[in-house]
């Protein structure tokens, strides 16, 4: 699976896309891979404000259900409502259409202590 470049992951399995001051947030290619069929995303209300390494919603798949964590804070400005209807479009393409929350963030620095996208990719190999 090739990761976008100018992405940043998280150990938790999240990506993040920076235009800005806002961030587009997704669950990455291994995550949707390890948790299987999706049949349910529990989102954030625009207006909601995230602490970094909080929950923010939670995925539902048929083996289990697994939290999301904000690897920013800022406030969600958008949630993506094509996955409340169609929550399978995350197997499908969880680092484009499937994203799951912008969010206008509070402080952008905090993108460069991601990963990037060789290191998650060696940490996942790692993983498995």
């Amino acid at each position: 699976m090739n990761y976008p470049e100018s992405y940043r992951y998280t150990k938790e399995h999240e990506w993040v896309s920076l235009d800005g001051d806002t961030a587009t947030i997704g669950i990455t290619h291994h995550a949707q891979e390890e948790l299987g069929d999706i049949v349910y995303v529990d989102l954030p209300k625009p207006g909601a404000v995230l602490e970094t390494g909080k929950s923010l919603g939670s995925v539902e798949s048929v083996k289990a259900v697994s939290d999301i964590y904000a690897p920013l804070a800022g406030e969600v400005v958008e949630a993506n409502e094509l996955l409340a209807t169609a929550p399978e479009k995350l197997n499908e393409d969880p680092h484009g259409d499937a994203w799951l929350v912008k969010v206008k963030v509070a402080d952008a620095a905090e993108f460069n202590n991601l990963l990037s996208a060789a290191d998650y990719q060696t940490y996942v190999g790692a993983e498995s």
